[in-house]
């Protein structure tokens, strides 16, 4: 049996997902996705950048990843929300929930997009475009926000379909379509071709999907080495994976933060990489797995970046060893200039029932700090992440678990307004 693809992409999904809260729960009556509007970073803390916008936004040029001072240029009357991560999670579940109904193999690729495998199913629905627009027209019914649909024999060319016109509609990409629907656009709407990738096909004469379908094979791979092949393939409709509900296991854990100020002294430096080394460790200890490489990385306050890696003796996910690695690789990296982002990273994951590597210098510290670590673990599960915090933060304006989403993200506070 041909298998059938379903990718479902939410449109605009922060944006819309605070219109409908908006509209239904606040009862306000300015729909934002019909005004030149944006979810956006808080500027005054350099997260200033558009996160979401709306199709007039989009119609003066807003772009998702402007920075917002670029977009007010482009539209001095743009809208603007803050993102409330809360609400799109809960969002993102109802929106899986329903998937769920119509197909038993339901892949989550991200908080707004999935891939339903169909195959078998849609015979329920008569044929897999009524199937697809039941799907649209319950999480619309239901949930307030629209979708587009792409079906197809794979994940690459559902996924491309979905892209196609918007907003809430559904599309078919199957392989006997390829060639008069893919091959004629730009070669950067192909999925895996970046701006970098787009430049070097560009100046080898390759513009369109369809050129470099026909480009030969050893041309690519002798310019992009084996992503040459990725692409050469996906020009072609070719993807071989498959739709799995089960998420494969992390193979690094890492959080990274810019800082609302310029950090020109060693000690603050090591502070934020401690709030940091917090947040990695306790992911770590939550998935019972432990890291055997832990790198740092810096942003100055032009841009430039930098990293430094170590391969550690034993495998830990303890905080304070992780934090002890961070400080190292700090200090060998740093030159002195003005930081604005720090960023703790893992890799080579172990489990964490693994045997760990006997250290002679070790004197039972591991033992004793997993204890520790596992007893404020329990007490921020129970009563939440600031129940307990390490004395060097209280009254502190760095945060005590810093990177991936603030508390102030998290939670709406929408007494603010709109901006």
């Amino acid at each position: 049996m041909e298998k059938l693809i379903f990718h479902i992409d939410v449109n605009s999904a922060f944006l819309s997902w605070e219109a409908v809260y908006r509209l239904h729960i606040l009862g306000e009556t300015t729909d934002l996705r019909e005004i030149p509007s944006a979810v956006g970073g808080d500027i005054k803390k350099r997260h200033g950048i558009i996160l979401a916008k709306s199709t007039p936004a989009k119609k003066f040029g807003v772009r998702t990843g402007d920075t917002i001072s670029d977009a007010k240029r482009l539209c001095p009357d743009l809208v603007l929300v803050a993102p409330h991560y809360d609400l799109y999670e809960t969002c993102s579940k109802a929106f899986m929930e329903i998937l769920k109904e119509f197909s038993p193999c339901v892949e989550q690729y991200s908080v707004d997009e999935a891939y339903c495998d169909m195959t078998g199913t849609v015979g329920l629905y008569g044929s897999a475009v009524v199937a697809a627009n039941l799907m649209k027209d319950k999480i619309y019914r239901e949930l307030g926000f629209t979708v587009n649909v792409g079906i197809s024999t794979n994940k690459l060319l559902a996924k491309m379909a979905s892209d196609f016109k918007k907003p809430n509609l559904v599309h078919t990409l199957f392989p006997k379509e390829i060639e008069k629907k893919l091959w004629k656009l730009p070669v950067e709407e192909l999925f895996y071709v970046g701006h970098a990738t787009k430049k070097k096909l560009h100046a080898l004469g390759i513009h369109t999907i369809g050129e470099l379908a026909k480009t030969d094979l050893n041309i690519l791979r002798a310019h992009f080495k084996s992503h040459g092949e990725v692409i050469y393939a996906f020009a072609n409709g070719i993807d071989v994976s498959v739709v799995s509900s089960e998420a494969p296991a992390n193979k690094g854990y890492g959080n990274s933060t810019t800082i609302a100020f310029d950090v020109e002294e060693e000690s603050v430096a090591k502070m934020v990489l401690l709030s940091l080394s917090e947040t990695v460790s306790t992911r770590l200890r939550a998935d019972d797995v432990m890291a055997t490489v832990v790198a740092v990385s810096i942003v100055d306050f032009q841009f430039h970046h930098a990293s430094h890696q170590m391969t550690l003796l034993s495998a830990t996910n303890t905080t304070n060893e992780i934090h002890r690695a961070a400080c190292r690789l700090f200090d060998e990296l740093w030159d002195g200039s003005p930081i604005r982002n720090l960023g703790v990273h893992t890799s080579k994951v172990v489990k964490g029932d693994s045997l760990r590597q006997l250290n002679l210098f070790d004197m039972n510290r591991f033992e004793r700090l997993s204890k520790l670590d596992a007893a404020v673990d329990a007490v921020r599960i129970k009563y939440g992440d600031n129940a307990i915090m390490r004395a060097v933060f209280l009254d502190n304006r760095i945060y005590h678990m810093a990177g991936g989403i603030s508390p102030e993200k998290r939670k709406p506070n929408y007494k603010e307004g709109i901006k």
